[in-house]
């Protein structure tokens, strides 16, 4: 079972220990906040792009896939009404042109992430749409 604590600091600042390592989260100034640090909400984003992000790598290290530069971002689209809950996340993976990936292989990793691995995909896939793109630079 995964377990982490959440204390409160001051004003809307709270620290959160997390396997051991410590995160502060906070809210903006006009919120009564003193941006000390990332809001909750797009810690879910955080949360969805190492997990599918450290899939990606692993399975592709497992090819023997030539991995020089990777990148995963993720945008989330929030509804306009509160509380304002992500309605469509869509994660890019980017990887380096110059690298001579197979995009066989990128993408097959990729899905693996998605349908097998990834769990925060899995949970996320339940309540919101997500959709994916590659991206080679």
């Amino acid at each position: 079972m995964d377990e982490i604590t959440c204390n409160w600091k001051s004003d809307m600042a709270f620290e959160a220990s997390v396997n051991g390592h410590t995160i502060v989260l906070d809210a903006t100034d006009e919120v009564g906040g003193h941006n000390l640090g990332p809001r909750p909400k797009p810690l879910t984003l955080v949360s969805l792009a190492g997990c599918t992000g450290m899939d990606v790598i692993s399975i592709l290290k497992k090819m023997r896939e030539p991995v020089s530069w990777f990148n995963v971002r993720v945008q989330g689209e929030t509804t306009t009404e509160t509380p304002k809950t992500y309605i469509k996340i869509k994660v890019i993976y980017e990887f380096k042109a110059s690298d001579g990936l197979k995009d066989d292989n990128v993408r097959k990793a990729i899905g693996l992430s998605k349908e097998r691995y990834c769990g925060v995909s899995a949970m996320l896939r339940k309540a919101v749409e997500l959709d994916d793109e590659v991206v080679y630079l």
